[in-house]
């Protein structure tokens, strides 16, 4: 795989451009969610639209790797926040995936059905190019294969293209977690058989559908909430799927709760509730805190950690960058390991009595005290 000494110079935007670029790593530094992080980039056009973040947090096995989410924030500090977490998660699931890459990612503060405009992805554009290699990304909430590719004309740091590089990642997150799923089943019941187990997907986007998919066609039984109606009706028509708001997926009575959607949905209020007995889905940052996976634990509910279960899609645009060119085969068989990995955090938790969290943690931080030495 790729190995590349990380920088922290910039080039400057091209000339007339009124893109401003800062380093508000100081800033960032207050905040609760910032877990010593190497770098924070603030981009700022208002000609254009752009605000953007991108949060580089350890680059101690390679470059920053991780996807550009485009959504419109309340507020500055929780889009910053949202980019602290997210940056470090991707730190952990490369760590653990085994990939040679560094954790970031980007927020760009914008309503993506509205404010996505040409303009303010040429401005991202420059940002990106700016930052000479120490950030690599691609599609996630709100930014799209298309907007991905526009970005790749421009500059040559964006993955999971359809114009040089693997295509949309999304189907491979799905794949993951889907076996991911199914370990987890295995390691509950003994078998990882689905059919007619009860599992309630949050969130239709292209990961969540195309998992939704695979159950169906492995005979579950699928409870399905997104925000667009629309994506809700399609599958309880193609897939026979039963509907049910995003307030009450997570308290529905299913086998499996497979969160597809945005994260920070477990908390001491919410885990409760919850009646599924696993957990497992591609939502990156599940848990509001580290501290909430023993609340699952005490439930008797497992918990798949997140960024093991749904590191198909970063395995995949990983392996664009390697030396020798991408190679799908190489790629899905490192995906097909994921729930070889599940298993192994599932014994250990038990054994040890500790959350499934804790042991995942624990393998990221070992890989990368490795990497320093």
């Amino acid at each position: 795989m790729l190995q590349m000494r990380e920088t922290r110079s910039l080039r400057n935007p091209r000339a007339g451009s009124s893109l401003v670029l800062s380093d508000i790593t100081a800033r960032a530094s207050a905040l609760a969610a910032f877990d010593n992080h190497e770098q924070i980039w603030l981009g700022q056009d208002t000609e254009r639209g752009l605000t953007a973040i991108v949060a580089i947090h350890d680059t101690s096995l390679g470059p920053a790797l991780g996807g550009t989410r485009v959504w419109p924030h309340h507020s500055f500090d929780a889009a910053l926040t949202d980019a602290l977490r997210l940056s470090r998660g991707m730190t952990l699931k490369s760590a653990v995936a085994g990939m040679p890459f560094g954790g970031g990612k980007a927020v760009i503060i914008a309503d993506s059905k509205t404010d996505k405009t040409p303009a303010l992805l040429e401005a991202y554009a420059e940002m990106l190019l700016a930052l000479n290699g120490q950030y690599f990304t691609g599609e996630d909430v709100g930014l799209t294969l298309a907007d991905a590719d526009f970005l790749r004309e421009r500059t040559p740091n964006v993955t999971g293209t359809t114009k040089g590089g693997s295509g949309n990642p999304s189907p491979v997150t799905a794949q993951g977690v889907f076996l991911g799923l199914k370990a987890a089943v295995a390691h509950r019941r003994g078998s990882d058989r689905l059919e007619g187990i009860r599992v309630a997907v949050q969130g239709l986007g292209s990961v969540g559908r195309a998992l939704a998919d695979k159950l169906h066609r492995e005979r579950a039984k699928l409870i399905v909430a997104d925000l667009d109606e629309a994506r809700v009706r399609d599958a309880v028509k193609s897939l026979g799927a039963t509907a049910a708001t995003t307030d009450m997926v997570l308290s529905v009575d299913a086998d499996v709760l497979a969160p597809c959607a945005l994260g920070g949905l477990f908390t001491a209020e919410t885990i409760p509730h919850i009646q599924a007995e696993i957990v497992a889905g591609a939502a990156n940052n599940q848990l509001a805190r580290h501290e909430d996976a023993r609340l699952l634990m005490e439930r008797g509910i497992l918990y798949a950690p997140d960024y093991v279960i749904n590191g198909g899609g970063l395995i995949n645009v990983a392996a664009e960058l390697a030396p020798g060119g991408y190679d799908r085969a190489d790629a899905m068989a490192r995906v097909a390991r994921i729930p070889e990995v599940l298993a192994d955090i599932f014994r250990r938790s038990d054994a040890e009595r500790r959350p499934t969290n804790d042991i995942a943690q624990e393998i990221a931080a070992e890989r990368l005290s490795a990497s320093r030495r």
